[in-house]
């Protein structure tokens, strides 16, 4: 199988070394040389990075890379076999070729496990960690141009579990098809909202409504999936995290 999962990277970092993954330095216009395929070739939306994060990386791709199968990891998070405590070991869990051609025999989709809010849904966790704005027009303008995946839309604000990172990988055909429905969304959302003033942290505002996005096509389109243990390659904090949540779930202080 001709398999292509690009590793976004924004700095020098350890990558994989199995012929399948192509590190690609998103963000790469008018930045230094790390050394990695640049996202700013060809048909291209590199100058966008700050606002579409690594989407400018899945964006290349869709217009510049010829593979059967197309994927999307990040430098510190991999799909893997397993879970593992030691952060090196984890590296050596990392899916190679022969994995994926085993897995993508059986199923056109690979996403990460669930991610499980518990006492959040979709929707109510995103609404006490961004600016409502973002997803609100994508609400609106996938009523507008696609009313045929406004019920999976809000199936999926409604869960308490998403598959999220914007990691995947998918047959080609399918690839096309959510490009070509997601950057539409996106790129129509970006004509109407206006983020002046906002931070830099939630000015990354496509690439947190996509995080959603990913799962209202699958459930929309009735994709058959597998999901698929992810791994991360530094330390988790999550006291941190989890402390950071509820203050901005019960302070309503999430738009600084």
């Amino acid at each position: 199988m001709d398999i292509k999962i690009l590793v976004a990277a924004h700095k020098p970092y350890w990558m994989p070394t199995d012929a399948c993954y192509l590190p690609i330095h998103v963000g790469h216009a008018g930045k230094q040389e790390i050394g990695f395929q640049g996202d700013d070739t060809g048909d291209n939306i590199s100058a966008k990075n700050a606002h579409y994060c690594e989407l400018t990386g899945l964006y290349w791709a869709w217009k510049n890379l010829p593979a059967d199968y197309i994927g999307l990891v990040h430098y510190r998070r991999y799909f893997t076999r397993r879970e593992v405590r030691s952060i090196e070991a984890r590296k050596h869990e990392i899916l190679t070729q022969s994995d994926w051609e085993k897995l993508l025999a059986k199923t056109p989709v690979v996403v990460p496990g669930k991610r499980r809010y518990y006492i959040e849904s979709n929707r109510s966790h995103y609404n006490h960690a961004h600016h409502t704005e973002g997803l609100d027009l994508a609400a609106a303008i996938i009523q507008e141009r696609y009313p045929a995946c406004e019920a999976a839309f809000e199936t999926v604000m409604n869960r308490t579990w998403a598959h999220m990172f914007n990691m995947f990988v998918m047959r080609r055909d399918l690839f096309d098809a959510y490009c070509t429905w997601l950057f539409d969304i996106l790129g129509e959302v970006e004509q109407r909202l206006d983020i002046t003033g906002w931070s830099t942290y939630e000015a990354r505002v496509y690439g947190f409504v996509s995080e959603l996005l990913l799962d209202v096509w699958l459930e929309a389109n009735h994709i058959a999936y597998k999901e698929q243990n992810v791994s991360f390659l530094e330390p988790q904090d999550w006291l941190k995290k989890g402390s950071a949540f509820l203050l901005r779930k019960f302070s309503g202080k999430n738009h600084q």
